[in-house]
């Protein structure tokens, strides 16, 4: 354990001491250097029981106990890497200790087994968003992450590029999609397909024939997109539904948007206001607006 920083708890931030200390404590002591044994030193260890025991181990029974032991090192591995990965994203206002233990340790029985650096990111930007804010992140969603392939996470994000924000419904996240079909949509690699998939997972929910809408909208609407805010002026059949594409994100979704690292689609812009100037919602740039989405 000589080579892992979190045991350096002198050196970290108090945030990030009381989260490892916290993890420690809900996943049975895992950081802590005298309760971790490395897969050589718990081999020579196993060696030693068995000469002073005399226990008669088979050959297959061997090779079970060599399997399971790498596997436990590649799963610490991925847990030390995530929570490492986590701590630099910590606010000070951090309250890892009110992180539940049940939370933690359902996180760590998922993550454990991820290997890949860009999903472990993912994962770390989830258990740092959580520890900055208690109950940000359902388990629900914890688990829905646990069974996204990087495909599908890359194309959640793209779809995520395409999201603004309207009026009093910030931060929630809506990503504008009309017509799959358009090259601006196709070239970013959404398609029909891609987004039942989503859909499938329990991210976002698809209807390309009636579309979703907010109700009870007023006569003006700002929309906001990476910066750039929009003001729509409504008819009075708009204002009672507003329509905001063919995709709009579950819950779940909208708390995995918050720690997605969207790009800015260039030309979605000019696509938008098109598109609102054909609804006859004569769009026009104003002040500043929030970005889509935050780590």
């Amino acid at each position: 354990m000589g080579d892992n920083p979190l045991i350096k708890l002198d050196e970290l931030t108090k945030p990030a001491t009381v989260l490892v200390e916290k993890i420690s404590e809900a996943i049975g002591g895992m950081f802590k250097p005298w309760q971790i044994v490395r897969v050589a030193k718990a081999e020579a260890a196993a060696d030693r029981i068995r000469a002073e025991s005399n226990i008669q181990i088979t050959d297959l029974q061997q090779r079970a106990m060599r399997r399971f032991l790498v596997e436990e090192g590649k799963k610490q591995a991925n847990i030390e890497e995530i929570t490492t990965k986590a701590l630099p994203l910590l606010s000070e206002e951090s309250k890892p200790q009110d992180v539940s233990d049940d939370w933690i340790t359902n996180f760590f029985d998922k993550c454990r087994i991820v290997s890949d650096s860009e999903m472990q990111q993912l994962w770390s930007r989830i258990l740092a968003g959580e520890a900055n804010n208690p109950g940000r992140f359902s388990r629900q969603t914890v688990n829905l992450l646990s069974n996204l392939e990087r495909g599908q996470a890359e194309l959640f994000e793209n779809l995520c590029g395409f999201g603004w924000k309207y009026g009093g419904y910030s931060p929630v996240l809506f990503p504008l999609v009309c017509d799959v079909r358009d090259a601006v949509y196709s070239e970013r690699g959404i398609f029909y397909g891609g987004l039942l998939d989503l859909e499938s997972l329990g991210l976002v929910k698809v209807d390309l024939y009636k579309g979703f809408t907010l109700r009870n909208q007023p006569e003006r609407v700002t929309a906001a997109y990476f910066g750039t805010a929009i003001e729509l002026t409504l008819s009075s059949n708009q204002r009672e539904y507003f329509g905001v594409g063919q995709a709009v994100l579950t819950q779940a979704g909208q708390e995995l948007a918050q720690v997605c690292a969207p790009k800015r689609v260039e030309g979605l812009l000019e696509y938008a206001i098109k598109h609102w100037n054909e609804e006859k919602m004569m769009p026009r740039t104003s002040e500043q607006g929030p970005r889509p989405s935050s780590s």
